[in-house]
């Protein structure tokens, strides 16, 4: 919108125009993303929801989206640049900068989000309007959510056993999840997602855990040969995602064009973007069927044994919260009654 509104702007005082007045001309809000365009939350939320914004402003607002980071920086940027409006608004995530932003970690502890990314990412939104707004109280949160339920993709034979971890190169999304794979014998590498399939193909890592929406795009599908499923009505582990927009870029709209932005925003948006996983997720894994590839689903007896573990990982997060001073066993404790909440909706 920078430049778009600014130069409005100039224009209409130059004129002897009002700064209301010039609203009445489009206004441009560039939004950035690291996804390819062919990704679930790119195709089932961002882009209808900037077709949302556009038809319920009249057209006042034109939504340009620029995925796979075309406007420059690296995905570990996105955060600041939409708070340094380098970017109107954009899509982060706060994993990529480990310690930043503690709470939202809560969300990725293993087994602590249900199988459906909808219900559990308006957990998160209920849970980031009391622990994260402060946090995050120089950019305009749209909404957050979570992902799907994660898989292990991997070159060779699927992962089957505690013993198939042992030393096993596996990329992982966050710090949570690393430290779970390392409780499991891996070996794990942290990196932004789209480096994962170069670093597969070129042998960094044996393997990674992606959802099943996202495999098709990246074409994971084409350089791993199997994927393991963990079954049960908890997720191994999950992403904390945000949907952001620059302070000053949001505080510049009228009041009738901050009010269409208010609308698209908070629990239903959360649900929204959370729901385009879900839907991926089903095509994802139909695509990944109808190959070759062999789909395997861990024992119970043994995902049970993987969340007694990650049971003590999620108890030393919140002591750990609570000796940096922050409310760890209150942030557990809530998370873990909103996916529930939401779970039974």
């Amino acid at each position: 919108m920078k430049l778009t509104m600014k130069a409005t702007l100039a224009g209409a005082f130059a004129l002897g125009l009002s700064a209301t007045a010039s609203f009445a001309q489009d206004v441009t809000l560039r939004c950035q993303h690291f996804l390819p365009p062919k990704g679930s939350t790119p195709l089932y939320f961002m882009a209808p929801w900037a077709e949302k914004i556009e038809k319920d402003s009249g057209g006042r607002i034109k939504v340009e989206l620029y995925p796979a980071m075309q406007l420059g920086g690296k995905p570990q940027a996105l955060y600041d640049q939409i708070r340094d409006g380098v970017i109107d608004c954009g899509w982060a995530l706060p994993a990529y900068t480990p310690g930043r932003f503690p709470e939202a970690e809560a969300f990725e502890l293993p087994f602590m989000t249900s199988r459906n990314a909808a219900a559990s990412s308006k957990a998160a939104w209920e849970f980031s309007e009391k622990y994260l707004m402060e946090r995050m109280g120089d950019v305009k949160l749209l909404a957050v959510h979570v992902h799907g339920p994660g898989v292990i993709h991997k070159k060779g034979e699927p992962v089957m056993a505690l013993a198939d971890f042992d030393g096993l190169k596996l990329r992982g999304p966050s710090r949570q999840a690393n430290t779970l794979f390392e409780t499991l014998g891996a070996t794990p590498v942290g990196m932004p997602l789209p480096t994962f399939p170069e670093s597969l193909s070129k042998g960094v890592v044996e393997g990674g855990v992606i959802p099943w929406e996202i495999v098709p795009p990246l074409k994971v599908h084409e350089l791993a040969d199997s994927h393991t499923e963990i079954p049960g009505d908890r997720s191994l582990y999950n992403t904390f995602f945000i949907w952001a927009m620059n302070k000053d870029t949001y505080a510049g709209l009228p009041d009738d064009l901050k009010a269409v932005i208010d609308a698209n925003s908070g629990l239903e948006a959360s649900a929204w973007a959370g729901a385009s996983f879900d839907k991926g997720d089903v095509i994802g894994r139909e695509i990944v069927a109808g190959t070759d590839n062999k789909i395997h689903e861990l024992d119970p007896a043994l995902v049970a044994e993987i969340r007694a573990m990650g049971d003590k990982q999620v108890e030393a997060w919140a002591a750990d919260m609570t000796s940096k001073g922050l409310d760890g066993a209150g942030m557990v404790a809530l998370a873990k009654e909103l996916v529930a909440k939401y779970s039974d909706q």
